[in-house]
């Protein structure tokens, strides 16, 4: 019999953590060890959970929220998955929350068949990312070659995509037209086969690209 993968709830809302437990207890290939209401209670708990091997982490918490929870968590437990949970398709919270050290990032509302199988992802390959970047982006993370590939000023521009400025404000930083900085975008996303912006920051990070 396969061996279950245990994982931990860190959610402050008692109704969706209590829900989504119910959901996941339907599922044989998991056991819950432990919910949690915000980090420092993670924290509290974690000690005598040491073997989960993944968390599901909310964003916005009281008392300490999932950015400052997952940095923790990558100091002290870096060999635990950190799958992050938000109710918004927020792209600058997704980016922070990859910088941060999540593994990989789901709307609250996406199905539970759909979270079994970042799950199992997540635990097979090390990292998902819901369906805002293509597939293949876990493939490029393990290919390097397409880096060599991008120019000297794609580089500074992926760079520049990992923080919150807009893209007319990177344009007027690298002191080139908002065309330019498009044109660098979609030149991007072409050879790496990415989709959006968040998917460019995952890739810069998996790849030591973009310096956090």
């Amino acid at each position: 019999m396969q061996e279950k993968i245990k994982i931990a709830l860190v959610d402050d809302h008692t109704l969706f953590r209590s829900g989504l437990a119910s959901l996941l207890s339907e599922f044989e290939e998991i056991t819950i060890a432990f919910e949690a209401t915000n980090g420092i209670d993670l924290q509290a708990k974690i000690k005598h959970h040491e073997d989960i091997q993944l968390i599901l982490m909310d964003i916005n918490m009281p008392i300490m929220d999932g950015f400052t929870a997952t940095k923790w968590m990558k100091v002290n437990y870096p060999a635990i998955y950190i799958l992050a949970l938000s109710m918004f398709e927020d792209e600058k919270s997704i980016i922070n929350m990859i910088k941060a050290g999540a593994n990989g990032y789901m709307l609250k509302e996406s199905k539970s068949t759909e979270l079994l199988v970042a799950i199992k992802t997540m635990i097979e390959k090390g990292f998902y990312i819901n369906e805002l970047v293509s597939g293949r982006l876990l493939v490029s993370m393990k290919n390097n070659d397409s880096k060599d590939t991008l120019t000297e000023k794609e580089l500074v521009f992926l760079q520049h995509c990992s923080t919150e400025l807009t893209y007319k404000e990177i344009a007027s930083l690298m002191n080139v037209s908002p065309r330019t900085v498009d044109n660098y975008r979609e030149s991007l996303f072409a050879k790496l086969n990415l989709k959006s912006r968040t998917g460019l920051v995952v890739y810069g990070i998996k790849n030591n690209l973009i310096k956090i």
